[in-house]
């Protein structure tokens, strides 16, 4: 079968995926290593991410804020673990001008260095605990729940689109608590947040979990994730959430005055997602003729797609288009008026079909003159795109028939696509391994598509953990997470031989 795309996922998922992007005009290369254009429907989709997230952020009481883009050396400077986590990957300003060199180009003015280097912000405890320790006084300020949607800066060695830039957008939160109970209440919210937006809005599921102590944020007590399984079978931390500890409020001074009178240190936790959530869209709901976007996040629900002539017809044609859209938008889908877009461009009907069908519309509507003046619609669904026989699934509807089956017809797709990528994940988890040569033979087995592997795990610390983790690096693989409420384990560990406490998820991951 011939498919838009020139690169199928099985010949090449790498470059699949560079085509997905390209050709469904998702965001192109900028000029600068690492970063990118995100082009409008990239940035549409991440704008119905963005507007999901931050009305359930909001929901918990969390306001948003926005803190400066630089910051001082001096404040990473008493930070000194969560420092040495981002060292490498920092952007340094040290000029505020620069001069003509006397060759036709330019260079930092020697005169003009700053009295202290700037940080380009790679992330904002340390600004924010600042804010923190002039915000906080007495207990009555607690807890304090802030957040922001920002751009930072991490200057990757490797990069690739939406995965891993050396720019890239999220939004990140930032709270204060009298006591690490409520620290970790807040913690586990927001990781119960991440889940339920990757489930029911990106139709991804996830497992949302702990990770190892070697996998924590530079610097935090605990770190908890959401991994999700892309097609390829390798997994994607989509979304982490940091019990800080007291140790970031010692820092930066974050103390209140209890009840008693007494100076405590606060407990604090961030928690953050990113344009990652994209990649793993793309990877997740993809196929070989482009992206498929689930309902909740499509910046176009539905497209209507006027088959113009260029004659007296087209009038009468648009008007029934027009028509049709109205009464889409009158409707209610998935908890939100239906978003419906009129093509109306000049162009050939079936380029236009395939553009949006690389672009991942849940649904198109092809209407030709003949449709118009028979009340009728052509409706292909993104996510049943060929019949059996190969040829594009078009079902033709009278109007009012598809108009009252158009909200069912979404939350469907949107059901649908959670349920294929769950029993995909399903058939590519493996239980049955028992020693460090079956886990090497697996992925030895398993090269292309490897899947994850759910292990006994004893958890190990310190050097212990390091000569694990050393074995799991020689054969490219990562703990991904312990699962939260997995319940009780027997047995022993893999790793260490001892008694088992719990159950893990090794992989190979982006």
């Amino acid at each position: 079968m011939k498919h838009a795309l020139s690169v199928t996922r099985s010949e090449d998922f790498a470059a699949w995926y560079q085509e997905v992007i390209a050709e469904a005009e998702m965001a192109e290369e900028s000029g600068v290593r690492g970063c990118m254009v995100i082009r409008p429907w990239g940035y549409g989709i991440w704008e119905r991410i963005q507007h999901l997230m931050d009305a359930r952020i909001k929901a918990a009481g969390v306001e948003n804020c926005y803190f400066p883009l630089f910051i001082p050396l001096s404040y990473f400077a008493k930070e000194a673990e969560h420092v040495d986590g981002f060292a490498k990957e920092m952007a340094v300003v040290t000029h505020h001008r620069l001069i003509a060199d006397g060759k036709g180009g330019l260079i930092p003015d020697p005169d003009a260095k700053l009295e202290e280097p700037l940080i380009v912000r790679p992330t904002s405890e340390t600004v924010i605990g600042q804010a923190m320790a002039r915000w906080i006084q007495s207990w009555r300020d607690l807890p304090l729940l802030t957040n922001q949607w920002a751009n930072v800066v991490r200057w990757e060695m490797r990069t690739r689109m939406f995965l891993r830039t050396s720019e890239f957008l999220w939004q990140e939160g930032h709270t204060a608590h009298a006591n690490k109970a409520d620290a970790m209440a807040e913690t586990l919210r927001a990781l119960e947040m991440y889940r339920a937006h990757a489930e029911e809005d990106l139709a991804i599921p996830v497992i949302a979990g702990e990770k190892p102590e070697n996998e924590r944020f530079p610097g935090a007590a605990a770190t908890y994730s959401i991994e999700a399984m892309m097609q390829d079978g390798k997994a994607l931390q989509a979304g982490t959430s940091h019990y800080l500890g007291n140790a970031f409020a010692e820092a930066a001074g974050i103390r209140y005055q209890d009840k008693e009178g007494q100076q405590t240190l606060c407990h604090t936790t961030s928690w953050g997602v990113s344009t990652r959530l994209i990649g793993g869209v793309i990877m997740v709901h993809g196929d070989d003729d482009g992206l498929r976007v689930p309902p909740r996040i499509a910046p176009h629900q539905v497209v209507i797609l006027p088959m113009l002539r260029e004659d007296d017809g087209d009038a009468a044609l648009l008007a029934y288009c027009e028509e049709l859209r109205k009464a889409l938008v009158g409707q209610t889908a998935l908890g939100e008026p239906l978003r419906v877009l009129l093509d109306k461009r000049a162009g050939k009907a079936t380029q236009k079909r395939w553009g949006w069908v690389k672009k991942g519309v849940p649904l198109i509507l092809e209407i030709g003159g003949r449709d118009a003046a028979g009340g009728q619609v052509s409706v292909l669904r993104r996510d049943r795109l060929y019949r059996p026989d190969g040829k594009v699934n078009f079902v033709a509807q009278g109007k009012d028939e598809f108009l009252g089956n158009a909200v069912a017809e979404l939350e469907s797709i949107q059901s649908d696509l959670h349920a294929e990528a769950t029993a995909r994940r399903g058939a590519q988890i493996e239980r049955g391994v028992s020693d460090i040569a079956g886990l090497e033979q697996f992925f030895a087995a398993n090269q292309k598509y490897p899947g994850w592997v759910e292990l006994n795990w004893s958890r190990p610390t310190g050097a212990t953990l390091d000569g694990v983790v050393a074995k799991l690096k020689a054969l490219k693989l990562t703990v991904r997470n312990t699962p939260l409420g997995s319940g009780t384990v027997t047995g022993t560990c893999l790793f260490t031989g001892e008694p088992a406490v719990e159950r893990i998820y090794v992989a190979r991951a982006y």
